[in-house]
């Protein structure tokens, strides 16, 4: 009797073994089969969403072409204001497809006609700011290298677009270096970012404000008016006297601070006013 009992239960252990490893394979095979349907599913998107970017436009943000040195792309051998175009290798390394069609969209990136072979400018700021810092320079050069008379001599100009590296490139050639750094290449003035606009319309100047005149016959420094704080974000790195004096506030750098009727004017009636208000900024 006991040998029959043991026979049983021999019986039903193989039988929930059986069952067990039958569970297992069949989910062993269902989750092959859905391994299989996402693999094969991303095979299939893979290509449509290649094929669905925009060749037309190159992209800095890329996460492949932010690894990449800005001279791969951006040839500079000169002090040319405007870098050359590098050639086919660097892009045709990884587009080979796009490449091998002349008629491709990623040749207008570069080319107004693919078959002649007619290039475009090098293009301006788009997706990249440059960064200046007023403090480190001050100990090199003076404000005149870089700010030059403009709008008749009334403003000074802030160097911008491509025309900038005309005046950078003094100072920044190729391979130049400071400190084992080379101050030559993109990087060391270009970041990703909106580039930012510069402008000599500054509302001083709409308050019949003359740099020549002042620099001029007032004899006076760009330090006399400005100074430099430094470690500032760009458009705080140089102070600025409050452009209406009138208002002004206590211990703040002014017109007022030589417009005074001591050191300058020095009349009692409203004809010193007209001396800069003029038209219709001639209120009381």
């Amino acid at each position: 009797m006991m040998k029959g009992q043991a026979a049983k239960r021999i019986r039903l252990y193989e039988l929930i073994a059986l069952l067990v490893g039958s569970v297992l394979l069949t989910a062993a095979f269902v989750s092959g089969s859905s391994n299989d349907a996402e693999s094969e599913e991303i095979l299939v998107r893979e290509p449509e969403r290649i094929e669905s970017q925009d060749f037309s436009r190159f992209q800095h943000s890329n996460p492949t072409h932010s690894r990449m040195p800005c001279a791969l792309c951006h040839k500079r051998d000169d002090k040319s204001a405007a870098p050359k175009f590098s050639g086919h290798l660097p892009c045709s390394s990884c587009h080979t497809q796009q490449f091998a069609d002349s008629g491709n969209a990623i040749c207008t990136i570069c080319h107004t006609n693919a078959q002649s072979g007619a290039m475009k400018r090098f293009p301006g700021l788009k997706s990249f700011t440059a960064r200046f810092d007023h403090g480190r320079h001050i100990r090199q050069t003076g404000c005149a290298t870089c700010h030059k008379p403009s709008r008749r001599g009334v403003a000074l100009s802030v160097p911008a677009g491509l025309g900038a590296h005309n005046t950078c490139y003094q100072c920044h050639g190729p391979q130049t270096e400071s400190g084992g750094k080379n101050i030559g290449s993109c990087s060391t003035c270009h970041q990703p970012g909106r580039p930012s606009r510069n402008s000599d319309w500054s509302a001083a100047f709409a308050k019949n404000f003359d740099h020549s005149k002042h620099r001029g016959s007032g004899r006076l420094e760009c330090s006399s008016c400005h100074s430099i704080k430094a470690g500032m974000p760009r458009g705080r790195q140089v102070t600025a006297p409050a452009a209406s004096m009138h208002f002004a506030r206590a211990g703040v750098q002014s017109c007022a601070s030589c417009h005074n009727n001591k050191r300058a004017f020095g009349g009692t009636d409203f004809a010193d006013c007209k001396r800069c208000h003029q038209g219709n900024s001639f209120k009381f």
